[in-house]
Order: structure tokens, then C-alpha cells, then sequence
């Protein structure tokens, strides 16, 4: 469909109109009469050409066409001054999704072997891998970065839509590159400051999974909880590991003290309005990502867009050619 987004420019077409039977006409400065003292020359020229009917009739009609092209030339430029626009078919789209920012820890306590998948041990790390691909498959409409940390806290993939990226950079990480530690409130506060700060109140969300306790680092656990609640971050949290240690390949099993800090978890979930999650083994760990997925919706269906080309060009375009026609013409003398 074409539009016109300013129609009113069409009265304008009216303006030569206007000019020619408002504005007063030029007083002539000969007089009425017209001296013609070579009237000889003009008797040869009709001898010659066959007549003064030629001569005058071919200049009339020469300035009719050079009226024609004037005319067609303004009204070429007084379409192309409306701006004459294509608009396609509304297209519905969806709402701006979820700034989520993926904090990992990787320090070498997640290599501990206590995840089982089909009948095989993995370590922690591997079984984060396995269900934090599936999770990001999922989010098609948010940004998603990825923060590990151990001793030290690192920006790997800045919030981005390429999954794939993301990706490729978790599954190329081992444990115990950031160091033995675990700095649990520096991974906070670097997740905190690659966060856009006008993402709103409800879309920006933390993820963070760890086996272990803020032992290290700048920033203590609960200077991470202001920060996060100043900055209005909801904040989920994850810890993974058993409680139990087996041997020989499971057929016999001791408790054993984890190391995981669930009370400070649990407070930096709760003081945040995020949820704390415990995951103590495969499926448990998959579901909890499950649950967080259906705790952030996805974006829903949103307002509607048009797309639009501009028209304009093609009758200024074709004014232009009509002026290079009308000055040729000119020139000419015809």
C-alpha cells in the first residue's frame, strides 16, 4: 500500500494558479502596436518555407510542450515534497526479553565425579555443561552472558544473543582455570557491573551456581547482597554437589559435609526475590534450570510494526529529467 505522509503538500499544486490570476500583470512599455520594419524579410521567409502559418504554428506548439514538461515537472516535485512511502503488511512482535548473566563457578572442587547420566559418573563441571546448553537453547529472545569465577571472577561472554558463542566458550572451560578458590561475592559484583543499568526493574536476572563458600575475594557475601539489591537484580541460586560420597562405582555410599554454604545462598536468593535451588544430581540440576525458565517468561506477543520504503526519489527523479528536457529545449530555441 502507498501512503502519502504529507498529503497537504498537494495544495501546492494550485500555487502557478494562483500566481497567474492574483498577481497583476506586467505593464508593457511599447504600447499596444508592434513596428515591424522588416516586413520584406518576412514575405521571403513565407516564399521559402511555405507560409507563416509554418513558422508560427511549430513555435506554438513548441511552447505548448515546453508548458507540458513545466507542468508535469511541478507536479513531479509537489508528489515527491508529500513523501509517497510503501507500507508492508503489520508484522506483530515480541517484547524485549531477559538481560540474564550466567555466573559459573569452576574452581577445582567441580571436579568432583558425583553426577550420573546413563549409567556413567561425571564430574560437576560436565553435568553445569550438559544443563546449561539446554538452557540457553531455550531463551531465544533474551541476552545471555557468562561470568565464572574461582579465586578470581572473570567476564567471559558479555550479554549477547549469540548462543552458539556462549556456548563454545562454556564447553572449552575446565576446572581450576580461575583458581582453587571460591570468590562467590566478586563474581556477584562483576555480573552486577556488565549489567546495562537501564534494563528496567523485572528483566535483568542472575544465575549463579556454586559447590562451595565465599572464601575468597574483595567483596564478602553480604556487601554482594546490597550491591544487588541496590542495583535491583534478582538473583537465583544454585548449589550443586552430594552430601554423600560413594565407592565402588555406588554400591556403597557415607555422608560427607559438602562445603556448600546454603544458608548464604539462601539469603542472597531470598533478599534479592530470586530462589534458592539445590541440586544433588543430574535430573535434580535439570529441573532446577527448568524451574528457572519457568520462573522468567519468556517474552510475550507485543505491538505491531509496518515496514516502510521511502518513495520520494522516483518523482524527483523524473522532475530532474523533465527539467534537463525543458532546458534543452530552451536552449535551443524551440
Amino acid at each position: 500500500m502507498i501512503i502519502f505522509t504529507y498529503p497537504w503538500m498537494f495544495v501546492a499544486v494550485l500555487l502557478p494558479f494562483a500566481v497567474y490570476f492574483l498577481w497583476p500583470a506586467a505593464k508593457k512599455m511599447y504600447g499596444d502596436a508592434l513596428r515591424v520594419p522588416f516586413t520584406a524579410d518576412i514575405a521571403e521567409i513565407k516564399n521559402n518555407s511555405g507560409g507563416m502559418a509554418d513558422l508560427f504554428g511549430g513555435y506554438a506548439q513548441s511552447s505548448k510542450l515546453r508548458l507540458i514538461l513545466a507542468a508535469l515537472m511541478w507536479l513531479c516535485v509537489m508528489i515527491a515534497l508529500c513523501r509517497p512511502q510503501w507500507v508492508g503488511e503489520p508484522h506483530q512482535v515480541q517484547n524485549r526479553g531477559r538481560n540474564i548473566m550466567l555466573v559459573v563457578d569452576i574452581s577445582t572442587s567441580m571436579n568432583e565425579r558425583d553426577f550420573a547420566l546413563q549409567g556413567k559418573r561425571y564430574d560437576r563441571l560436565t553435568a553445569v555443561k550438559y544443563v546449561v546448553n539446554q538452557f540457553v537453547d531455550k531463551r531465544i529472545e533474551d541476552q545471555i552472558g557468562l561470568v565464572l569465577f574461582g579465586t578470581r571472577a572473570y567476564l567471559q561472554v558479555p550479554l549477547t544473543y549469540d548462543r552458539s558463542a556462549l556456548k563454545e566458550v562454556l564447553m572449552a572451560t575446565d576446572a581450576g582455570m580461575a583458581g582453587n578458590s571460591t570468590s562467590i561475592g566478586d563474581a556477584i559484583g562483576v555480573a552486577l557491573k556488565n549489567m546495562p543499568q537501564d534494563g528496567g526493574n523485572d528483566n535483568r536476572v542472575i544465575v549463579l551456581l556454586t559447590d562451595g563458600e565465599n572464601n575468597d575475594g574483595a567483596l564478602s557475601l553480604p556487601q554482594a547482597i546490597n550491591l544487588a539489591k541496590q542495583e535491583n537484580v534478582k538473583v537465583y541460586t544454585i548449589g550443586v554437589g552430594s552430601d554423600e560420597e560413594s565407592f565402588f562405582g555406588g554400591f556403597f555410599t557415607v555422608p560427607r559435609n559438602s562445603g556448600l554454604d546454603e544458608a548464604g545462598l539462601q539469603q542472597l536468593a531470598a533478599e534479592t526475590k530470586g530462589t534458592y535451588f539445590r541440586a544433588k544430581d543430574l535430573q535434580t540440576l535439570a529441573n532446577v534450570y527448568s524451574a528457572i525458565d519457568q520462573l522468567e517468561p519468556q517474552a510475550q506477543d507485543g505491538r505491531f510494526v509496518q515496514e516502510t520504503k521511502d518513495l520520494f526519489y522516483y518523482p524527483a527523479g523524473l522532475a530532474l529529467l523533465l527539467f534537463l528536457g525543458l532546458m534543452y529545449l530552451v536552449r535551443k530555441g524551440g
